[in-house]
């Protein structure tokens, strides 16, 4: 078996000086002075200094890359691996970069960032503030709704009326003639103050006050006018002999349907409770007084409806024409309908409840997303905060 030759052995104080020919002399710039002749000591400081400039390089290159991760700019991250490959035994950094340009510059960044997030978040208190005001006002508002109804009026067309029934109080007062026409067109008087033709359905009836319990009264119903297209009318003439009374008048009730009365078995107490319920007017003597009537229906809030008439009464004075002493007085009154409109008013609450809840729903929304953006934003500016003083300290460490 053959041996291998062992490799010839090399001097011991020789392993010093190869390592250190390998090795790239530091810049005289950095050093700041000329080299000396090779002496034994000096051999083995230069053996020394080459085991610790890699330890030296490694650390400068870990203080630039964070220099660099601080500073954020490709322009400085160009010049600070210049730097470091220039010289990477120097113990000199490039102070002016680090401590002004890029700190500058990020303060600038972070000031601008946390001023617009303080700017956000009184946006968004701002809007809180503004939602809040707005539940308020929509509850309030709801409940002012719900205390105040609103009066609605609708109108609806109709050709025919049911026939309104005319309550007439004459006293002593003589009923001399009723007729209907149409068009508007009635004939003049041939003899006024004398018995006509009675052409229209009456009906005569007693009653006692509704008010005093006591009292009897005496009622001529007549049925009024129905067929509003033809302008159907109803012309009455009274007269009154020899009176006490300076003044001379008739009072008259209007009440909703004739055929009611007609139909009703109790017709005195069906007229007692049509005096309590309508309101009563007066035509005088010696004119003649044009009622045009229109026809209100009312619903109430427990379900009931209720009617009235409104009424444009407007008088002429009347010529009387007669040779004879005069010693009675003469009545005439027109009844008619105004329009083919009948007004129907209800009370009606604004306030719908789902629209309501819709809109707090929104508002509420608009809260808590808002909160939500305060929130992020808080933790943002305390992230970032936390973020510069750390880098900060990481920095100040270095350079320590």
């Amino acid at each position: 078996m053959r041996t291998a030759a062992a490799p010839p052995r090399r001097p011991p104080c020789s392993q010093p000086l190869l390592r250190s020919t390998h090795r790239t002399a530091p810049p005289s710039s950095a050093v700041g002075a000329v080299p000396a002749p090779a002496r034994p000591g000096s051999v083995r400081a230069a053996g020394i200094r080459a085991m610790l400039r890699p330890e030296l390089a490694a650390s400068y290159t870990e203080l630039s890359e964070d220099v660099e991760r601080v500073s954020e700019n490709p322009t400085d991250e160009g010049e600070g691996e210049m730097g470091v490959d220039e010289d990477t035994s120097s113990a000199i950094l490039p102070d002016s970069e680090l401590g002004t340009s890029a700190p500058s510059l990020r303060f600038s960044k972070t000031c601008l960032k946390n001023v617009f997030s303080v700017i956000l978040l009184f946006i968004y208190l701002l809007l809180m503030a503004v939602a809040v005001f707005l539940v308020y006002q929509t509850i309030s508002d709801f409940r002012e709704k719900l205390k105040h109804p609103v009066m609605s009026v609708s109108y609806k067309e109709v050709s025919l009326y049911d026939a309104p029934g005319i309550a007439f109080y004459p006293g002593k007062a003589q009923l001399l003639s009723c007729k209907h026409h149409y068009y508007d067109h009635i004939l003049p008087l041939i003899n006024p103050g004398q018995p006509g033709e009675i052409d229209c359905t009456t009906q005569r009836i007693n009653y006692t006050d509704p008010f005093t319990n006591q009292t009897m009264k005496y009622a001529l119903i007549v049925q009024g006018p129905r067929d509003v297209k033809k302008k159907e009318l109803v012309f009455l003439q009274f007269h009154l002999n020899g009176t006490d009374q300076d003044f001379n008048a008739i009072d008259y009730l209007l009440f909703s349907s004739f055929q009611e009365f007609v139909n009703s078995p109790e017709k005195a107490e069906f007229m007692k409770d049509c005096e309590s319920s309508y309101s009563s007017w007066k035509f005088s003597g010696g004119f003649r007084t044009w009622v045009k009537m229109s026809l209100v229906k009312t619903k109430e809030e427990d379900g009931r409806e209720t009617v009235e008439f409104k009424q444009e009464t407007s008088v002429v004075n009347y010529i009387d024409q007669r040779t004879k002493l005069r010693n009675d007085q003469l009545f005439f009154v027109v009844f008619e309908w105004k329009d083919p409109f009948i007004q129907t008013v209800q009370d009606i609450i604004t306030a719908n409840p789902w629209n309501t809840i819709a809109l707090l729903c929104g508002i509420f929304l608009a809260l808590f997303k808002a909160a939500d953006f305060a929130k992020l934003s808080v933790k943002w500016m305390i992230k970032i905060r936390k973020r510069h003083l750390k880098r900060k300290s990481q920095v100040m460490n270095h350079i320590s």
